[in-house]
C-alpha cells in the first residue's frame, strides 16, 4: 500500500530525472557548435561589412564609369542607411518568430546576388536602386546572428563571443580598400562580381553547417514541453514586441544610451582624419593613415578584451556585463578630452587609441545586456530597434558635427562634446544596472 502511495512520486523523480539527462546533453551538444557558429558567422559579418563599404574605396573608378555629381554619390551610402536602418525593427522581428539561422542565410544569399547585380550596372539609378536593396537584405542579418549567438553561448562566454563576431565585422570594414585596388587594377564592376559570388557560394555552404541552436538553448527558465514552446512561438507577435519592450524601464534606458552612442562614435570616427589634418597640418592621404591605421586594430583588440573581462568577472559578479562598459568609458571620455587638448600629434594618437580599445567594451557586451533586460522571446527584435535609433541618430550627428564646424566651431570643441556624452552614457549604464537589479529581485 505504501509503494502504491509513493508511485506518482517516484514516477515524477524518475521524469526529472530523464529531463535532467536530457537537458545536459543538449547542453554538450549546444557547447560543441558554439564556437563553430561564432566562427561561421565572423566569417559572415566580414563579408557584411566588406560588401557595403567598399563602394566608397572606389568612387572615382565609379565616377568615371557612371556620370554623376558629389551629392548623387553621396546619397548613394545615405540610401543604404536609411533603408537599412528603418527596417532593422523588422528584421529583429522575423529572427525572434522564425528560424535564426535561415534568416542568416537568406540575408547573406540576397545581399550577395545584389551585390553580384551591382556590377551590371550601368546607369546611376541602377546603382541607387541596388544600395537601397542591399540595405533592405543586410539589414537582416545583424540583430539575427547576435540573437543566434546568444542561444548558443550562455553564461560565461556570451561577451567573448559577441566580440569575436563584432571583430569579423571590423575586419570586413578595414578591408574596404580592396574594392579600390581591384578597381584601380581591374574594373570597379569586377570587385562587386567577385565578392557577390563569393557570398553566394558561402550562403549555400552554410545550408548544410548553420543550424538553430536547440530549443532548450534558445529559451531559459522555461520547462521543456512541447506545449510550452509551441506556446511561446505563438506569442512571438510584432506589436505585442514592441509594447514590451518599451514598458521595460531598463529597455528605454537601453535606447536613449545606444542612440547617444551612435552620435559619439560616428561624430569622432567620421571627423577624426579631418581633425588630424587641420590641428596638425597633415597631408590628407598621412591624416587618413593615423585616423584608422592605429584606430582598427585598437578597436578589434577592446572588443575581445572586453569581452574576456566579462565573462571571467560574471563568475563573481552578476553585473560585471554592465560594470566592464561603464569602466571602458569612464577610461574613453577623459581619453577623448586629452586627444582634443593636445599639441602633440603621437599624445593625440596614443588618446585617440585608447578611445578606441575602451569604447569597444560596450559592443560586446550590448547584446549580453539586452538578454538581462528584456523577455528572451524579443531580443533580436529589441536589438533590431535599437540599431535602427543608433544608424538614424549617428547620421544626424555626422551632420550637426559638420553644421557646428560651418558655424565656426572648432573640432576641439565637438571632441569635448563628446567626452560629455559618454559621461552621460556611463550614467545611463549604471541606471539600467539599477534597474535590471529591481527586476530580478521582484521575481526572486
Amino acid at each position: 500500500m505504501s509503494f502504491l502511495q509513493n508511485l506518482p512520486t517516484t514516477i515524477k523523480a524518475i521524469k526529472k530525472i530523464q529531463m535532467s539527462d536530457q537537458t545536459k546533453t543538449i547542453q554538450v551538444k549546444v557547447s560543441r557548435n558554439a564556437w563553430l557558429v561564432v566562427g561561421l558567422l565572423f566569417i559572415v559579418g566580414a563579408l557584411n561589412y566588406l560588401d557595403r563599404t567598399m563602394i566608397a574605396t572606389m568612387r572615382s573608378s565609379i565616377v568615371e564609369s557612371v556620370p554623376m555629381s558629389d551629392a548623387q554619390f553621396g546619397l548613394l551610402t545615405s540610401v543604404f542607411l536609411w533603408v537599412y536602418g528603418i527596417l532593422s525593427p523588422l528584421a529583429g522581428f522575423l529572427a525572434d518568430r522564425f528560424s535564426r539561422s535561415k534568416v542568416i542565410i537568406g540575408s547573406l544569399f540576397i545581399w550577395s546576388l545584389v551585390t553580384w547585380l551591382t556590377s551590371l550596372a550601368t546607369t546611376y539609378n541602377q546603382l541607387l536602386a541596388t544600395r537601397a536593396l542591399m540595405g533592405i537584405s543586410e539589414a537582416f542579418y545583424i540583430p539575427a546572428a547576435l540573437a543566434l549567438i546568444m542561444d548558443y553561448h550562455k553564461g560565461p562566454t556570451q561577451s567573448t563571443a559577441t566580440g569575436l563576431h563584432i571583430a569579423g565585422v571590423m575586419v570586413g570594414q578595414s578591408l574596404g580598400f580592396i574594392g579600390g585596388w581591384i578597381a584601380e587594377n581591374h574594373t570597379w564592376n569586377y570587385a562587386f562580381h567577385i565578392f557577390g559570388m563569393v557570398g553566394i557560394a558561402y550562403a549555400i555552404l552554410l545550408l548544410f553547417i548553420l543550424k538553430d541552436a536547440p530549443k532548450a538553448g534558445s529559451i531559459e527558465n522555461i520547462p521543456l514541453n512541447s506545449q510550452t514552446e509551441n506556446k511561446t512561438k505563438v506569442n512571438v507577435k510584432f506589436s505585442t514586441a514592441i509594447k514590451d519592450l518599451f514598458t521595460r524601464k531598463s529597455f528605454v534606458i537601453l535606447f536613449v544610451f545606444w542612440g547617444i552612442m551612435g552620435v559619439v562614435g560616428w561624430m569622432v570616427m567620421a571627423w577624426l582624419p579631418t581633425y588630424y589634418k587641420e590641428h596638425f597640418n597633415l597631408s590628407q592621404s598621412m591624416a587618413g593613415f593615423y585616423a584608422t591605421a592605429y584606430l582598427y586594430p585598437a578597436s578589434i583588440a577592446g572588443l575581445l578584451l572586453g569581452g574576456f573581462l566579462s565573462d571571467r568577472w560574471s563568475k563573481k559578479n552578476k553585473h560585471a556585463r554592465i560594470l566592464i562598459p561603464m569602466i571602458g568609458l569612464a577610461i574613453a571620455a577623459p581619453a577623448v578630452f586629452a586627444g582634443s587638448y593636445t599639441t602633440v600629434l603621437w599624445i593625440a594618437i596614443l588618446f585617440f587609441l585608447i578611445y578606441g580599445l575602451t569604447r569597444m567594451f560596450v559592443d560586446t557586451n550590448l547584446m549580453p545586456i539586452l538578454c538581462l533586460t528584456v523577455d528572451n522571446r524579443y531580443r533580436a527584435t529589441g536589438y533590431g530597434i535599437l540599431n535602427m535609433f543608433a544608424t538614424i541618430i549617428g547620421g544626424l550627428g555626422i551632420y550637426a558635427a559638420g553644421a557646428l564646424r560651418d558655424s565656426q566651431i572648432n573640432l576641439n570643441l565637438v571632441y569635448r562634446l563628446a567626452s560629455l556624452s559618454i559621461i552621460i552614457c556611463i550614467i545611463l549604464l549604471w541606471l539600467v544596472k539599477n534597474d535590471a537589479e529591481k527586476i530580478k529581485n521582484k521575481h526572486l
